[in-house]
């Protein structure tokens, strides 16, 4: 028997090295590991085999309030998986991010090359001022689409397909963009001009898609995943900003910088396909991934592995039910992004510094700086205050009460030196204002957005959580095309 035992506590010791049990606040929760001997333990404690012998011969009756099941948890060694949902949130909107920031270089692509082309009021070409309208349009029906779809269809794919699936896609439709690059399209610019929207539309697809399978998954896990994911999100704004800046400093021609981006884009594409096939085979994703039992049990066979459950439990998703939860924060989150869009960029990007003698930061590093790198540094700063400065999930008055505040921005940044105008007046003329209005829109931009996604997974249970984060996913991109289509209208009111 002391030789049967000894194998055992071996198989259970080898199971035990990659297991922490989980704590509870329950005093009456047994969570020490199994076959740990403690010093109010009896004999019977170490033999399970002797407790039911010595109970059916002398009829013993034995009360031991300890759960026959110890709850556990794998380790996330290393913060890996913190590190890697974190690349994952970068990933989703940095491509995009690169798209847009070579601006300059898609006006050199579509560029007037004859006396013949048609130029508009600006000196730009028809398909140069219509390009950015064109590629809006191209990004934001199909991601809103696609959010919307993709909690419903989400069950019905693996969640493996729809990761590899869209990461893959992004790669290609990027190496494509990045070999365009040094290819002459001078001589086609019309059909270069259709293709580029059909990648568009493409990436922003294969974009939703991925975003709501890693807010999907993401929801089963500690709040601090989806923290770390969500500014991994922020963190994609900073790094297109500092891009952008630093190729302006290095006086890189259009081509060259945008070469640089897409190359950089295309990194961290491959990056994340290799971190998330790393993230799915550790033991610490498929527990959270309900892919293996919470429990451990008192077993006479050696423990080796860990087997999927024979039938797991499959449970009804009311989507309808899981609406009525979530609702406000929904909402929140929605308008939330209406704001953000409805003046950030299509307005802020008009704004002119009004510092006289420094043309060189009033024209070149203004609007690159402040509106875009400074906003992206507050909209992390604000996801990182968030998780210090919390509300009660059940508080949801309160954080729709913070969404609604944000309204006020509309008009403030409306208000400062946007040019050119014809209708309101400047009121805030002076750089420091704006600087000030801006760093407060990008905090409560980012602290709001974080907290709603935070709270949510903690309304719902848990066999709801997935659907909830990608319902919540939905929310933030239809807010998001709300926003860019009421800013074309808040446009012409300057």
């Amino acid at each position: 028997m002391s030789n049967f035992l000894s194998d055992k506590e071996t198989d259970f010791a080898f199971a035990m090295d990659t297991i922490e049990p989980t704590t509870s606040m329950d005093s009456a929760v047994n969570t020490r590991p199994l076959l740990q001997k403690s010093e109010s333990d009896s004999d019977f404690d170490e033999d399970p085999i002797a407790i039911r012998k010595e109970g059916i011969d002398e009829e013993i009756d034995i009360k031991d309030t300890r759960p026959l099941f110890n709850n556990w948890e794998p380790a996330d060694r290393y913060q890996i998986g913190y590190i890697i949902f974190y690349i994952l949130g970068t990933v989703i909107l940095l491509p995009w991010f690169f798209f847009i920031t070579a601006e300059e270089y898609w006006m050199y692509k579509f560029r007037p090359l004859s006396a013949n082309v048609t130029i508009t009021e600006n000196g730009r070409s028809e398909l140069q001022a219509s390009f950015t309208s064109y590629m809006t349009l191209a990004a934001t029906v199909p991601s809103t689409l696609f959010l919307i779809i993709n909690p419903l269809i989400n069950h019905k794919i693996s969640l493996n397909v729809r990761m590899h699936g869209s990461l893959v896609t992004m790669l290609i439709l990027f190496i494509v963009t990045t070999v365009f690059v040094k290819v002459d399209t001078d001589h086609w610019q019309e059909e270069f001009f259709l293709v580029t929207l059909g990648i568009v539309i493409l990436l922003n697809i294969a974009s939703a898609i991925l975003q709501s399978a890693v807010f999907g998954v993401v929801g089963r896990f500690p709040s601090k995943y989806i923290a770390g994911t969500m500014r991994g999100l922020a963190l994609g704004g900073i790094i297109a900003a500092t891009a952008k800046i630093v190729s302006l400093f290095v006086g890189a021609s259009p081509a060259i910088s945008a070469l640089a981006y897409f190359i950089m884009a295309d990194a961290f594409i491959v990056i994340s396909i290799l971190a998330y096939m790393f993230l799915a085979s550790t033991l610490f994703f498929k527990f959270h991934c309900e892919e293996l039992p919470r429990h451990g049990s008192i077993q006479y066979e050696p423990v080796h592995t860990v087997e999927k459950p024979s039938s797991p439990i499959i449970r009804d998703i009311s989507y309808t039910a899981i609406l009525k939860k979530i609702w406000v924060h929904g909402m929140s989150l929605w308008y939330c992004f209406v704001v953000m869009f409805t003046v950030y960029p299509a307005v802020t990007v008009l704004i002119k510094s009004t510092t006289v003698g420094n043309p060189t930061w009033t024209d070149v590093y203004f609007v690159p700086v402040v509106t875009f790198l400074l906003y992206s540094v507050c909209d992390y700063l604000g996801r990182i205050i968030s998780a210090y400065l919390t509300i009660s999930e059940k508080r949801t008055w309160w954080i729709a009460s913070i969404s609604l505040a944000r309204t006020g921005f509309i008009p403030l940044i409306m208000l400062c030196n946007a040019q050119p105008r014809q209708h309101l007046p400047v009121l805030f003329n002076y750089d420091t204002i704006y600087i000030v209005i801006m760093i407060a829109f990008g905090l409560s931009n980012g602290y709001l957005a974080n907290l709603t996604f935070i709270s949510v997974p903690k309304i719902v249970a848990s066999h709801e959580q997935e659907v909830a984060s990608t319902m919540l996913a939905a929310f933030l991109g239809v807010g998001i095309a709300c926003g860019s289509i009421i800013s074309l209208l808040i446009v012409t009111l300057l």
